[in-house]
């Protein structure tokens, strides 16, 4: 048996989300989750169930270009980078395999990961086209991105992130250390990029939606970082919609997994 780790990407406008469903045998439309269609191709060349482990969930219409997995394979006349064509000719469009390699036998894609990364994408000043509204959020001025900034600075660190956490959250700990966290100007969009050893269920999410909310009303960064440690949720601001958000990298304590 071999380990092959995968690095994933796909659109997540018509997924529930990454996480196969209780009881989802067989992929539909109506819940159809990313990981259980990529068993569903491991299957048809396995002719069994071959189970795929994923670095981490992402919610219903996120995307990803970056997710990380892995399975097990007793395939052995495959070399380990065969599996990208392979599988992308099983595959819908919306899911890519972009890499494949042979790891470890113990590998873990969720339990060894270091460090996520996630991007949230707006679109600021002006009409977003048609296709852009299923990968980033209008807005229709530029906040101050030195005021987001400030904001960003106070969560570098360990942090009780509960103000954050989406009300199903089930988590046994909210504390949360969070590497990176940054609004920039790339091309013609605002990106909100944020790297941490894990997340809350729409925490990133909420996170930028809060800052957006406490921006627009010039909320000096003392007075934010005494509502953040609060914990009261009901002081956070508006949980953003999953459209603009990307699972973006997903970083390894060993390098490749070997």
């Amino acid at each position: 048996m071999r380990t092959i780790k995968l690095l994933i990407a796909y659109d997540g406008t018509d997924f529930c989300g990454w996480q196969r469903q209780a009881g989802q045998d067989i992929p539909s439309q109506k819940a159809r989750s990313v990981q259980a269609v990529i068993e569903a191709a491991l299957e048809q060349m396995h002719t069994r169930p071959v189970a795929l482990a994923g670095s981490g969930r992402t919610d219903s219409g996120v995307h990803a270009a970056g997710q990380v997995a892995h399975f097990h394979t007793d395939i052995d006349s495959i070399p380990p980078d065969r599996f990208v064509p392979a599988l992308n000719g099983l595959l819908p469009q919306d899911i890519r395999i972009l890499d494949a390699a042979a790891v470890r036998p113990d590998f873990h894609a969720r339990f060894d990961a270091r460090m996520r990364t996630y991007r949230y994408h707006f679109i600021c000043g002006r009409r977003a086209l048609p296709h852009e509204s299923r990968y980033a959020l209008q807005l229709w001025q530029m906040p101050s991105i030195d005021l987001l900034n400030a904001y960003c600075r106070l969560l570098v660190g360990e942090r009780d992130c509960s103000i954050f956490a989406g009300a199903g959250d089930a988590s046994l700990s909210r504390s949360r250390y969070i590497f990176h966290a940054a609004f920039f100007v790339e091309g013609n969009r605002l990106i909100f990029e944020i790297s941490a050893n894990a997340f809350l269920w729409k925490m990133v999410r909420s996170i930028a939606g809060t800052f957006l909310h406490y921006g627009e009303r010039n909320t000096p960064p003392e007075r934010l970082r005494d509502i953040i440690a609060s914990g009261d949720r009901s002081l956070a601001g508006p949980t953003l919609p999953p459209q603009g958000l990307f699972l973006w990298k997903v970083d390894y304590y060993v390098a490749n997994g070997q």
